[in-house]
């Protein structure tokens, strides 16, 4: 039995199987997603979800499900599986369904009698192609398999309807047929590699029901365009591919493409494999430019989650090269100091106060890796200078610097600008309008590092020099509470805001902080109490008021709890790495735990993945994306340091080893 493995009795239980969702990508955009029962539960959910040029290269599910039924002993038994309008499920295929295997490519295996068939999936790399590999393993006699594709040919955010203006005309080509339902799209390719008799039978299934959607409170019904069916005659043994592709493949070449590619798989047997491979598929090759995606199914390219996903993503596992190719591309997009955020927005929006600030954080983490400052200034230094400049001096969405030498930003019924962005009825849930406190504590980290790495500048250090020191008291004196232990989230004017948020956190785990080691232990102790779970930390202290523990609902209602008590695992990483610097070794096994906690999801929502968000309460249902970036990043970066610290020797102050906890 292989390491993500599920079976007969898992599988049947659709409340089990349901909540179960894998993920591949081709690493150039594209994507196949669905449940381990292979029954569409997402408007997301796809064997072939790609970018589409015609669209500005926006992702489009055009294979939604392909179905199979088994002619076997003159009966018909359908393998395939949907709920209809109503909660209504046909056909019922999971009920033949043996086994399901995650390694190294989804398998899932069927049994009817004596007959055992086999269903694998593989995306190919860099190329908007989906194989699927039927092999028949036992049989008491010879079967026909009839193969049903779905096809939808919308954007993935949207659902399709049936419509006239469908094209219901085919083209034959090598052992399959082109179809193009819609004159905007490229033609669809649909082949084997083995002749197969297509029957054309053009038709709309209507009102399939996507059960998440409804639980997000969006639309959720859709009707799928159905051109016909192919069938084909097997014996035991015998196995063939069937292909689906933007363009036209050849059908002897499909069985070497398949066992190619099969090669190519970083193992998933694993936790630490499955990290690995996860992170692999966030990183998209388009041209000569390798991006960042920040998490499937729904998320496209996010300027801060780039910055913040980097370091975990390739550093964390030996490849600065990566890094810094994504780093260069990314500086493309610097405008006025400020990086892209969403950039699947037309025109895209560079609403992020912090994506410039996490940029510079990257270039340290790539500084400290490859330990040459020089080539680093000499390389991203004209880049920093501009950020730098531009912040002090003033830029959009009200960002400046004040005299203190503290940054502010926002402004009254704009966007929010920090990471916590959520909006409700199209206002900001946590606008943090005025000074932020990571903000402030990157903004310190940012001109600190500057200063390390330009060392040959002279001009730059005559300017720049004389700000950390007035930028820690300013910044101690803003935020710090003695009485109450802990940093203030965000101030203004006079008002400062005493929620215990993790955001306070990064002044413990940067490389560069205004805070003492008394004040950063007392920071942590305070996360630790009130925001610590087993799976992130809680974006809001339960004991506030307006604490939401679950994240649940219509649309208004997770976005009122998105940043208001919901945990993230991403900010695990600050805290560990905060904890290790004060504590040293001493503390290893806690942060091994915080590690080793995440074992366990790899059988959860996005298989072999670790999700975007938890619940604050118990039991910590993961929710959200069901792979996230940034996630599986601060992971591999827990995971490295756990590896450095275990080589330390405990080095901790006087002070700090009398108050250990």
């Amino acid at each position: 039995m292989s390491y993500l493995n599920f079976d007969k009795n898992e599988l049947v239980n659709l409340e089990y199987s349901l909540a179960r969702e894998t993920i591949r990508t081709n690493r150039s955009g594209s994507f196949a997603s669905s449940t381990i029962i292979g029954c569409n539960t997402r408007k997301y959910h796809g064997l072939l979800v790609c970018p589409i040029e015609e669209f500005n290269s926006e992702r489009h599910v055009l294979l939604s499900t392909l179905d199979a039924t088994v002619i076997y002993k003159d009966n018909r038994f359908p393998l395939g599986i949907h709920q209809y309008k109503g909660g209504h499920y046909a056909p019922k295929g999971h009920m033949y369904v043996r086994d399901f295997d995650a390694e190294p490519i989804p398998r899932i295996t069927y049994g009817i009698g004596g007959l055992v068939l086999e269903r694998e999936i593989l995306l190919v790399q860099e190329e908007e192609r989906i194989l699927v590999r039927y092999t028949v393993v036992e049989t008491q006699a010879p079967i026909t398999l009839s193969l049903q594709p779905f096809l939808a040919c919308r954007p993935i955010h949207q659902l399709g309807k049936a419509n006239l203006d469908a094209n219901l005309e085919f083209s034959w080509v090598k052992n399959g047929i082109k179809a193009n339902i819609y004159p905007q799209y490229p033609p669809l390719y649909m082949q084997a590699s083995k002749k197969m008799e297509f029957i054309p039978a053009p038709d709309w299934y209507y009102d399939f029901e996507y059960i998440e959607e409804q639980k997000r409170g969006y639309a959720y019904h859709e009707d799928l365009y159905m051109p016909g069916y192919f069938e084909i005659n097997l014996k035991k043994g015998e196995s063939f591919i069937f292909c689906v592709g933007l363009k036209e493949a050849q059908p002897t070449s499909l069985k070497k493409l398949y066992e190619g590619q099969l090669k190519k798989r970083v193992p998933r047997d694993s936790f630490e494999n499955c990290l690995i491979n996860s992170a692999q598929q966030f990183l998209v090759k388009k041209g000569s430019r390798v991006e960042l995606i920040a998490g499937y199914p729904w998320f496209g390219k996010w300027g801060r989650d780039s910055f913040i996903a980097l370091p975990g993503l390739t550093l964390a596992l030996d490849n600065p090269h990566q890094c810094r190719e994504i780093l260069d591309s990314k500086t493309t997009e610097l405008r006025r100091g400020l990086f892209m955020n969403n950039g699947e927005k037309h025109p895209p929006t560079y609403n992020s106060v912090d994506a410039p600030l996490w940029f510079i954080w990257a270039v340290q983490q790539y500084s400290i890796h490859i330990k040459n400052k020089a080539s680093v200034w000499n390389h991203f230094g004209v880049h920093l200078k501009h950020i730098l400049t531009s912040y002090r001096d003033g830029t959009d969405y009200n960002i400046h610097m004040l005299d203190s030498g503290l940054l502010y930003a926002g402004e009254e019924n704009e966007d929010a600008l920090t990471w916590m962005d959520a909006t409700e009825s199209g206002k900001a849930v946590t606008p943090r309008i005025g000074l932020p406190v990571e903000v402030n504590a990157l903004w310190y980290n940012a001109i600190c590092f500057a200063l390390e790495i330009s060392k040959k500048d002279k001009e730059f250090q005559q300017e720049w020099a004389k700000y950390p020191e007035m930028l820690a008291q300013a910044f101690i004196q803003n935020f710090w509470s003695e009485s109450r232990g802990y940093l203030a989230d965000y101030t203004n004017g006079h008002h400062k805001d005493w929620s215990v948020r993790p955001n306070q956190l990064f002044a413990t785990s940067l490389p560069y902080s205004p805070l003492n080691e008394e004040m950063r232990q007392s920071v942590l102790e305070v996360v630790e109490n009130e925001l610590l779970t087993p799976k992130g930390i809680r974006t809001l202290s339960p004991a506030h008021p307006d604490y939401k523990g679950t994240y649940e609902g219509d649309l208004a209602y997770r976005d009122a709890a998105y940043h208001q008590g919901t945990a993230w695992p991403w900010l695990l990483g600050a805290f560990c790495e905060g904890l290790l610097k004060i504590y040293g070794a001493s503390r290893l096994a806690q942060v091994e735990r915080i590690y080793q906690n995440f074992e366990e999801e790899m059988w959860l929502h996005g298989v072999g993945s670790v999700s975007e968000i938890y619940d604050g309460n118990p039991p910590h249902r993961p929710n959200g994306a069901i792979s996230q970036a940034w996630s599986i990043a601060e992971l591999l970066r827990i995971r490295r340091l756990i590896q450095k610290y275990k080589k330390m020797k405990p080095k901790l102050s006087p002070e700090i080893q009398n108050n250990l906890i």
